[in-house]
């Protein structure tokens, strides 16, 4: 039977999502960019989830493919790709940090950055959806596959309450209703009363969140 990607593959609509807001605030003139970025949620949700996800696929995904590709040479080159690619996308995270620290000249390097980032990711993105996770499929268990999501999960932690929010925030009602009908009645109770309100009255991008994605 095939794997559930449905949260792997909402996780990356969520990503390409944000990576589209942080494009139209990084064109905006002047220092705004830089403020805006430095003073909203929206930045630092980005950073921390993208964080989350990649460490667990680091650290709850890779091994136990590694291991059961240990005799497929041509097989583990892809997760060196995957690998590799999730270590270029980190030092971005970080300078972008740094230029929205830098009042000076930050800005001038704000939107060079945010580009580089965006390529990288949505190549990365691209790539396994491609080819990582057809492998994903073929070679995980069902019970490997679920503890790549508890790890997930363990990484969100208390952050539970924004993150389901932050990945179907966007999403059209019916798409984010087929998500959620699979989960627990507490947890869509919760997100209905207390989890969606508190996420909506977050100062993301300045109003960005408004504006609709193509």
């Amino acid at each position: 039977m095939a794997l559930d990607f449905t949260m792997m593959n909402a996780m990356h609509d969520a990503l390409r999502r944000e990576l589209e807001r942080l494009a139209r605030v990084a064109a905006r003139a002047g220092d705004e960019p830089r403020r805006v970025l430095a003073a909203g949620a929206g930045w630092s949700l980005f950073k921390r989830f993208l964080t989350v996800h990649h460490t667990a696929e680091d650290e709850a995904l890779w091994p136990p493919m590694r291991a059961a590709l240990a005799a497929r040479p041509d097989d583990l080159l892809l997760l060196d790709a995957m690998e590799a690619e999730h270590a270029a996308i980190d030092p971005l995270l970080g300078a972008v940090d740094a230029a929205l620290a830098d009042r000076d000249h930050g800005a001038e390097r704000l939107a060079g950055l945010i580009d580089e980032l965006a390529t990288g990711l949505r190549g990365h993105l691209r790539h396994e959806e491609a080819d990582g996770l057809a492998l994903v499929d073929a070679v995980l268990t069902a019970e490997q596959w679920a503890g790549f999501g508890a790890a997930h999960r363990r990484r969100i932690g208390h952050d539970d309450t924004t993150y389901l929010p932050w990945v179907l925030d966007g999403r059209a009602d019916e798409a984010a209703a087929s998500i959620l009908d699979g989960m627990p009645d507490e947890i869509r109770a919760a997100y209905r009363d207390d989890w969606r309100p508190a996420f909506d009255r977050l100062d993301l991008y300045a109003q960005e969140r408004s504006l609709t994605t193509e």
